[in-house]
Protein backbone atom coordinates (compact mmCIF):
# COMPACT_ATOMS: atom_id res chain seq x y z
CA UNK A 1 0.00 0.00 0.00
CA UNK A 2 0.95 3.45 -0.89
CA UNK A 3 0.23 6.18 1.93
CA UNK A 4 -0.74 9.69 0.39
CA UNK A 5 -0.96 11.34 3.24
CA UNK A 6 1.34 10.51 6.01
CA UNK A 7 0.49 12.95 8.69
CA UNK A 8 -3.21 12.00 8.21
CA UNK A 9 -2.29 8.07 8.40
CA UNK A 10 -0.15 8.94 11.48
CA UNK A 11 -2.86 10.78 12.95
CA UNK A 12 -5.13 8.23 12.34
CA UNK A 13 -3.45 5.59 13.86
CA UNK A 14 -3.17 7.87 17.37
CA UNK A 15 -6.56 8.26 17.41
CA UNK A 16 -7.25 4.18 17.12
CA UNK A 17 -4.53 3.86 20.07
CA UNK A 18 -6.67 6.37 22.35
CA UNK A 19 -9.88 4.93 21.34
CA UNK A 20 -8.38 1.70 22.51
CA UNK A 21 -7.90 2.89 26.10
CA UNK A 22 -11.97 4.56 26.52
CA UNK A 23 -13.09 4.40 29.83
CA UNK A 24 -16.71 3.83 28.57
CA UNK A 25 -16.73 0.05 27.54
CA UNK A 26 -13.36 -0.45 30.27
CA UNK A 27 -15.95 0.26 33.42
CA UNK A 28 -19.01 -1.69 32.02
CA UNK A 29 -16.06 -4.65 31.77
CA UNK A 30 -15.16 -3.94 35.24
CA UNK A 31 -18.81 -3.30 37.83
CA UNK A 32 -17.87 -4.60 41.66
CA UNK A 33 -20.42 -7.60 42.89
CA UNK A 34 -23.23 -5.16 44.82
CA UNK A 35 -22.89 -5.10 48.40
CA UNK A 36 -24.70 -4.88 52.02
CA UNK A 37 -23.35 -1.65 52.59
CA UNK A 38 -22.42 1.80 50.48
CA UNK A 39 -20.88 1.53 47.21
CA UNK A 40 -18.38 4.22 47.13
CA UNK A 41 -16.48 5.80 43.89
CA UNK A 42 -13.58 7.75 44.64
CA UNK A 43 -10.52 8.18 42.10
CA UNK A 44 -7.78 10.58 40.97
CA UNK A 45 -5.84 11.82 37.63
CA UNK A 46 -6.48 12.73 34.21
CA UNK A 47 -8.13 10.58 33.00
CA UNK A 48 -10.07 9.88 36.37
CA UNK A 49 -13.56 12.31 35.69
CA UNK A 50 -14.14 10.35 32.32
CA UNK A 51 -13.66 7.16 34.28
CA UNK A 52 -16.51 8.20 36.81
CA UNK A 53 -18.55 8.96 34.30
CA UNK A 54 -18.02 6.23 32.57
CA UNK A 55 -18.66 4.24 35.76
CA UNK A 56 -22.05 5.71 36.57
CA UNK A 57 -23.83 5.45 33.01
CA UNK A 58 -22.48 1.70 33.16
CA UNK A 59 -23.47 1.54 36.73
CA UNK A 60 -27.64 3.54 35.88
CA UNK A 61 -27.05 1.09 32.75
CA UNK A 62 -27.14 -2.36 35.19
CA UNK A 63 -30.08 -0.77 37.67
CA UNK A 64 -27.27 -1.11 40.48
CA UNK A 65 -28.93 1.05 42.39
CA UNK A 66 -27.58 3.70 45.46
CA UNK A 67 -24.23 5.08 44.23
CA UNK A 68 -21.98 7.96 45.45
CA UNK A 69 -18.43 9.13 44.90
CA UNK A 70 -15.84 11.73 44.79
CA UNK A 71 -13.21 12.08 41.88
CA UNK A 72 -10.93 14.65 41.36
CA UNK A 73 -8.90 15.09 38.01
CA UNK A 74 -6.93 18.03 36.44
CA UNK A 75 -8.59 21.65 35.38
CA UNK A 76 -10.36 21.29 31.95
CA UNK A 77 -10.97 18.13 32.52
CA UNK A 78 -14.42 18.50 33.88
CA UNK A 79 -17.16 15.73 33.52
CA UNK A 80 -20.44 15.10 34.82
CA UNK A 81 -20.81 12.19 36.81
CA UNK A 82 -24.32 11.87 38.00
CA UNK A 83 -24.08 11.31 41.88
CA UNK A 84 -20.42 11.19 41.81
CA UNK A 85 -18.87 14.48 42.42
CA UNK A 86 -15.85 15.91 40.51
CA UNK A 87 -13.31 18.51 41.03
CA UNK A 88 -10.58 19.94 39.79
CA UNK A 89 -6.52 20.58 40.77
CA UNK A 90 -3.37 21.07 39.15
CA UNK A 91 -1.00 19.30 36.81
CA UNK A 92 1.93 19.09 36.84
CA UNK A 93 2.33 21.42 39.99
CA UNK A 94 -0.04 21.23 42.86
CA UNK A 95 -1.87 23.94 43.90
CA UNK A 96 -4.70 24.56 46.89
CA UNK A 97 -7.05 22.38 45.22
CA UNK A 98 -4.53 19.38 45.34
CA UNK A 99 -4.47 19.39 49.13
CA UNK A 100 -7.87 19.98 49.60
CA UNK A 101 -8.79 17.56 47.24
CA UNK A 102 -6.93 15.14 48.66
CA UNK A 103 -8.35 15.72 52.60
CA UNK A 104 -11.93 15.44 51.42
CA UNK A 105 -11.17 11.79 49.78
CA UNK A 106 -9.87 10.81 53.61
CA UNK A 107 -11.99 11.92 54.74
CA UNK A 108 -14.90 10.78 52.26
CA UNK A 109 -13.52 7.02 53.11
CA UNK A 110 -13.00 7.03 56.50
CA UNK A 111 -15.42 5.12 58.83
CA UNK A 112 -16.70 2.81 56.27
CA UNK A 113 -17.44 -0.49 57.27
CA UNK A 114 -16.68 -4.34 56.23
CA UNK A 115 -19.97 -4.22 54.36
CA UNK A 116 -18.95 -1.06 52.08
CA UNK A 117 -17.05 -1.06 48.83
CA UNK A 118 -14.86 1.60 47.62
CA UNK A 119 -14.51 1.75 43.69
CA UNK A 120 -11.14 3.65 42.94
CA UNK A 121 -10.30 5.35 39.46
CA UNK A 122 -6.65 5.57 39.06
CA UNK A 123 -4.52 7.38 36.40
CA UNK A 124 -1.46 9.33 35.61
CA UNK A 125 -1.46 12.78 37.11
CA UNK A 126 -3.01 11.85 40.19
CA UNK A 127 0.38 12.44 41.82
CA UNK A 128 -0.29 16.09 41.44
CA UNK A 129 -3.99 16.33 41.85
CA UNK A 130 -3.57 14.47 45.65
CA UNK A 131 -1.12 16.77 47.25
CA UNK A 132 -1.32 15.98 51.02
CA UNK A 133 2.22 16.99 52.89
CA UNK A 134 3.49 14.57 55.27
CA UNK A 135 3.06 16.92 58.95
CA UNK A 136 6.50 18.29 58.78
CA UNK A 137 6.38 19.61 54.93
CA UNK A 138 4.32 23.01 54.34
CA UNK A 139 2.26 22.79 50.69
CA UNK A 140 4.42 25.31 49.05
CA UNK A 141 7.86 22.76 50.13
CA UNK A 142 5.43 19.99 48.16
CA UNK A 143 5.50 22.61 44.97
CA UNK A 144 8.96 22.40 45.11
CA UNK A 145 9.79 19.22 45.29
CA UNK A 146 7.41 18.95 42.54
CA UNK A 147 9.31 21.49 40.46
CA UNK A 148 12.34 19.82 41.46
CA UNK A 149 11.53 16.25 40.13
CA UNK A 150 10.30 17.72 37.21
CA UNK A 151 12.89 20.01 36.06
CA UNK A 152 15.51 17.67 37.26
CA UNK A 153 14.84 14.74 34.61
CA UNK A 154 13.23 12.13 37.25
CA UNK A 155 12.63 8.99 35.94
CA UNK A 156 8.72 8.88 36.56
CA UNK A 157 8.85 5.79 38.80
CA UNK A 158 11.68 7.07 40.72
CA UNK A 159 9.50 10.64 41.36
CA UNK A 160 6.74 8.44 42.84
CA UNK A 161 9.22 7.06 45.22
CA UNK A 162 10.28 10.18 46.58
CA UNK A 163 6.36 11.45 46.04
CA UNK A 164 5.24 8.87 48.23
CA UNK A 165 7.42 8.97 51.09
CA UNK A 166 6.67 12.71 51.60
CA UNK A 167 2.81 12.44 51.26
CA UNK A 168 -0.27 11.49 53.91
CA UNK A 169 -2.21 10.06 51.17
CA UNK A 170 -0.04 8.47 48.91
CA UNK A 171 2.00 4.95 49.10
CA UNK A 172 -1.47 2.98 50.12
CA UNK A 173 -2.73 5.31 52.91
CA UNK A 174 -5.48 6.39 51.06
CA UNK A 175 -6.23 2.38 51.30
CA UNK A 176 -5.41 2.24 55.03
CA UNK A 177 -8.05 5.19 55.85
CA UNK A 178 -10.53 3.36 53.34
CA UNK A 179 -10.31 0.03 55.62
CA UNK A 180 -12.11 -2.68 56.56
CA UNK A 181 -13.99 -1.79 53.65
CA UNK A 182 -13.23 -3.90 50.33
CA UNK A 183 -11.19 -1.54 48.22
CA UNK A 184 -11.08 -2.22 44.52
CA UNK A 185 -8.89 -0.48 42.07
CA UNK A 186 -9.29 0.35 38.82
CA UNK A 187 -6.01 1.59 37.01
CA UNK A 188 -5.31 3.17 33.16
CA UNK A 189 -1.49 2.81 33.35
CA UNK A 190 0.84 5.79 32.15
CA UNK A 191 3.57 3.96 33.58
CA UNK A 192 6.82 2.33 31.98
CA UNK A 193 6.64 -1.79 33.17
CA UNK A 194 2.62 -1.05 34.35
CA UNK A 195 3.07 -1.53 38.23
CA UNK A 196 -0.02 -0.25 39.41
CA UNK A 197 1.90 0.93 42.65
CA UNK A 198 3.41 3.32 40.67
CA UNK A 199 0.43 5.06 38.97
CA UNK A 200 -0.24 8.53 40.50
CA UNK A 201 2.17 7.29 43.15
CA UNK A 202 -0.58 4.48 43.92
CA UNK A 203 -2.74 6.14 46.40
CA UNK A 204 -4.44 2.66 47.50
CA UNK A 205 -1.93 0.35 46.25
CA UNK A 206 1.52 -0.27 48.73
CA UNK A 207 4.60 -0.76 47.29
CA UNK A 208 7.98 -2.14 48.81
CA UNK A 209 9.85 1.40 48.18
CA UNK A 210 12.23 2.55 50.99
CA UNK A 211 12.80 5.80 52.64
CA UNK A 212 16.27 4.89 51.80
CA UNK A 213 15.51 4.19 48.09
CA UNK A 214 14.09 8.21 47.99
CA UNK A 215 17.62 9.10 49.65
CA UNK A 216 19.39 7.52 46.70
CA UNK A 217 17.28 8.61 44.22
CA UNK A 218 17.90 12.39 45.83
CA UNK A 219 21.35 11.76 45.89
CA UNK A 220 21.84 10.40 42.35
CA UNK A 221 20.41 13.34 40.66
CA UNK A 222 21.37 16.12 42.74
CA UNK A 223 17.80 17.23 43.92
CA UNK A 224 17.85 20.40 45.67
CA UNK A 225 15.00 19.64 47.85
CA UNK A 226 13.40 21.87 50.38
CA UNK A 227 15.46 21.22 54.00
CA UNK A 228 12.18 20.37 55.67
CA UNK A 229 11.64 17.54 52.86
CA UNK A 230 15.19 16.52 53.04
CA UNK A 231 14.46 16.27 57.08
CA UNK A 232 11.46 14.14 56.63
CA UNK A 233 13.33 11.24 54.19
CA UNK A 234 15.76 10.95 56.90
CA UNK A 235 13.39 10.43 59.50
CA UNK A 236 12.43 6.72 59.88
CA UNK A 237 8.31 8.25 60.27
CA UNK A 238 8.67 8.61 56.48
CA UNK A 239 8.42 4.90 55.69
CA UNK A 240 5.31 4.40 53.32
CA UNK A 241 2.93 1.53 54.35
CA UNK A 242 4.13 -1.99 54.39
CA UNK A 243 2.53 -4.25 51.53
CA UNK A 244 2.21 -7.05 54.56
CA UNK A 245 -0.43 -4.30 56.00
CA UNK A 246 -3.89 -6.56 57.14
CA UNK A 247 -5.30 -3.28 55.22
CA UNK A 248 -4.45 -4.50 51.71
CA UNK A 249 -4.84 -8.06 52.43
CA UNK A 250 -8.41 -8.10 50.64
CA UNK A 251 -8.14 -5.78 48.53
CA UNK A 252 -8.29 -6.04 44.38
CA UNK A 253 -5.93 -4.09 41.92
CA UNK A 254 -7.38 -4.83 38.32
CA UNK A 255 -5.29 -3.03 35.13
CA UNK A 256 -7.73 -1.99 32.96
CA UNK A 257 -5.91 -0.32 29.79
CA UNK A 258 -2.15 0.13 29.41
CA UNK A 259 0.30 1.65 26.04
CA UNK A 260 0.60 -2.10 25.28
CA UNK A 261 -3.09 -2.24 24.09
CA UNK A 262 -3.01 0.61 22.65
CA UNK A 263 0.24 0.10 20.79
CA UNK A 264 -1.56 -3.39 19.72
CA UNK A 265 -4.57 -1.52 18.49
CA UNK A 266 -2.62 0.96 16.34
CA UNK A 267 -0.52 -1.78 15.18
CA UNK A 268 -3.74 -3.63 13.95
CA UNK A 269 -4.86 -0.67 12.26
CA UNK A 270 -1.78 -0.54 10.50
CA UNK A 271 -1.75 -3.83 9.12
CA UNK A 272 -5.41 -4.07 7.83
CA UNK A 273 -4.05 -0.39 5.98
CA UNK A 274 -1.74 -2.78 4.25
CA UNK A 275 1.61 -1.47 6.45
CA UNK A 276 3.69 -3.88 8.52
CA UNK A 277 3.96 -2.61 12.33
CA UNK A 278 6.94 -3.70 14.70
CA UNK A 279 5.92 -2.75 18.66
CA UNK A 280 9.82 -2.13 19.54
CA UNK A 281 8.17 -1.47 22.95
CA UNK A 282 5.74 0.03 25.42
CA UNK A 283 8.37 1.00 28.26
CA UNK A 284 11.06 3.67 26.73
CA UNK A 285 12.60 5.79 29.53
CA UNK A 286 15.55 8.26 29.36
CA UNK A 287 16.37 11.67 28.02
CA UNK A 288 13.73 12.73 25.35
CA UNK A 289 16.32 14.24 22.56
CA UNK A 290 18.35 10.72 22.67
CA UNK A 291 15.29 8.32 22.67
CA UNK A 292 14.54 10.27 19.54
CA UNK A 293 18.33 10.37 18.24
CA UNK A 294 18.11 6.61 18.80
CA UNK A 295 14.39 6.34 17.08
CA UNK A 296 16.07 8.41 14.20
CA UNK A 297 18.79 5.84 14.01
CA UNK A 298 16.64 2.59 13.19
CA UNK A 299 14.03 4.76 11.08
CA UNK A 300 17.80 5.48 8.72
CA UNK A 301 18.94 1.99 8.76
CA UNK A 302 15.38 1.15 7.24
CA UNK A 303 15.49 3.52 4.77
CA UNK A 304 18.80 2.98 3.37
CA UNK A 305 19.32 -0.60 4.20
CA UNK A 306 15.86 -2.66 5.14
CA UNK A 307 17.42 -3.46 7.89
CA UNK A 308 16.44 -5.01 10.45
CA UNK A 309 12.91 -4.57 9.05
CA UNK A 310 11.86 -4.01 5.13
CA UNK A 311 9.78 -0.99 3.96
CA UNK A 312 7.63 0.22 3.81
CA UNK A 313 6.75 -0.45 7.47
CA UNK A 314 5.71 1.15 10.56
CA UNK A 315 7.91 1.67 14.52
CA UNK A 316 5.46 1.77 17.15
CA UNK A 317 7.05 2.83 20.67
CA UNK A 318 5.09 3.98 24.17
CA UNK A 319 6.91 4.81 27.61
CA UNK A 320 7.82 7.99 29.30
CA UNK A 321 10.45 9.78 28.71
CA UNK A 322 11.92 13.09 30.91
CA UNK A 323 13.26 16.65 29.74
CA UNK A 324 15.85 17.79 31.86
CA UNK A 325 15.50 21.44 31.28
CA UNK A 326 18.66 23.64 30.36
CA UNK A 327 16.31 26.54 29.14
CA UNK A 328 12.53 27.44 30.09
CA UNK A 329 11.21 27.00 26.73
CA UNK A 330 7.66 25.56 25.75
CA UNK A 331 7.15 22.07 24.76
CA UNK A 332 6.57 18.58 26.66
CA UNK A 333 8.64 15.15 26.29
CA UNK A 334 6.79 14.03 22.83
CA UNK A 335 7.32 17.45 21.12
CA UNK A 336 11.37 17.09 22.54
CA UNK A 337 11.96 13.80 21.71
CA UNK A 338 10.27 14.64 17.82
CA UNK A 339 11.93 17.65 17.26
CA UNK A 340 15.79 15.90 18.29
CA UNK A 341 14.31 12.93 15.61
CA UNK A 342 13.43 15.76 13.35
CA UNK A 343 16.67 16.76 13.23
CA UNK A 344 18.36 13.11 12.69
CA UNK A 345 16.50 12.13 9.60
CA UNK A 346 16.11 15.40 7.10
CA UNK A 347 15.87 14.52 3.17
CA UNK A 348 14.44 11.10 4.21
CA UNK A 349 10.91 9.55 3.10
CA UNK A 350 10.83 8.84 7.00
CA UNK A 351 7.56 10.42 8.66
CA UNK A 352 7.01 10.76 12.60
CA UNK A 353 4.38 11.58 15.21
CA UNK A 354 4.92 11.84 18.49
CA UNK A 355 2.00 12.31 21.08
CA UNK A 356 1.24 11.95 24.79
CA UNK A 357 -1.99 10.14 24.91
CA UNK A 358 -3.98 12.50 27.53
CA UNK A 359 -3.80 14.66 24.69
CA UNK A 360 -1.27 17.43 26.69
CA UNK A 361 2.09 17.60 26.06
CA UNK A 362 3.75 19.31 29.06
CA UNK A 363 2.03 22.32 29.71
CA UNK A 364 1.49 23.56 26.34
CA UNK A 365 -2.08 23.07 24.52
CA UNK A 366 -0.93 20.85 22.34
CA UNK A 367 0.05 16.55 22.85
CA UNK A 368 2.44 16.34 20.18
CA UNK A 369 3.41 16.98 16.74
CA UNK A 370 4.15 15.71 13.37
CA UNK A 371 7.25 15.85 11.84
CA UNK A 372 8.82 14.20 8.15
CA UNK A 373 12.41 14.79 6.30
CA UNK A 374 11.26 18.39 5.43
CA UNK A 375 10.52 19.39 8.81
CA UNK A 376 13.76 21.32 9.29
CA UNK A 377 13.71 22.98 6.07
CA UNK A 378 9.98 23.99 6.74
CA UNK A 379 11.25 25.31 10.03
CA UNK A 380 13.71 27.41 8.52
CA UNK A 381 11.62 28.97 5.96
CA UNK A 382 9.55 30.29 8.46
CA UNK A 383 12.42 32.07 10.39
CA UNK A 384 13.32 29.41 13.25
CA UNK A 385 16.49 27.56 13.57
CA UNK A 386 15.38 24.22 14.96
CA UNK A 387 18.77 23.69 16.59
CA UNK A 388 18.78 26.10 18.75
CA UNK A 389 15.22 25.55 19.73
CA UNK A 390 16.04 22.14 21.10
CA UNK A 391 18.52 23.40 22.69
CA UNK A 392 16.76 25.53 24.08
CA UNK A 393 14.24 23.03 25.36
CA UNK A 394 11.38 24.85 22.65
CA UNK A 395 10.29 22.30 20.49
CA UNK A 396 6.89 23.70 20.75
CA UNK A 397 8.11 27.25 18.92
CA UNK A 398 9.78 25.11 16.12
CA UNK A 399 6.37 22.82 15.33
CA UNK A 400 4.31 25.79 15.56
CA UNK A 401 6.12 27.25 13.04
CA UNK A 402 6.32 24.23 10.66
CA UNK A 403 2.41 24.44 11.58
CA UNK A 404 2.70 20.53 12.52
CA UNK A 405 1.54 20.98 15.95
CA UNK A 406 -0.80 17.77 16.96
CA UNK A 407 -4.01 19.29 18.87
CA UNK A 408 -6.82 17.28 20.50
CA UNK A 409 -7.69 18.90 23.69
CA UNK A 410 -8.09 16.63 27.25
CA UNK A 411 -8.58 13.08 25.66
CA UNK A 412 -10.74 11.42 28.42
CA UNK A 413 -7.91 8.59 28.90
CA UNK A 414 -3.71 8.27 29.99
CA UNK A 415 -1.83 5.67 29.18
CA UNK A 416 1.44 7.20 28.12
CA UNK A 417 3.40 8.30 25.31
CA UNK A 418 2.54 7.56 21.70
CA UNK A 419 5.17 7.25 18.99
CA UNK A 420 4.93 6.58 15.53
CA UNK A 421 7.54 6.41 13.09
CA UNK A 422 6.79 5.74 9.07
CA UNK A 423 9.25 4.33 6.37
CA UNK A 424 8.43 4.30 3.05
Amino acid sequence: MTVTDPKAFLTGLFHTAIAAADPGPLMRANLPPLTKGRTIVIGAGKASGAMAEAFAAAWAEAGRGALEGLVVTAHGNQRKAGPIEIIEAAHPVPDEGSETAARRLLDYVTGLSADDIVVALISGGGSSLLSLPAKPLSAEDKRAVNRALLEGGVPIAEMNCIRKHLSAIKGGRLAQAAFPAKLISLVLSDIPGDDPALVASGPTIPDATTRKDALDIVARYGLNLPEAARQWLNNPQSAAPDPADPAFADNEVRMIAAAQMSLQAAADAAKAAGITAHILSDAFEGEARIVGQLHAAMARQIAGRDQPFARPCLLLSGGETTVTLRHKGRGGRNSEFLLSLACHIEGFNISALAADTDGIDGSENNAGAFADGTSLARMRAAGVDPLMLLDRNDAYSAFEAANDLIVTGPTATNVNDFRAILIR
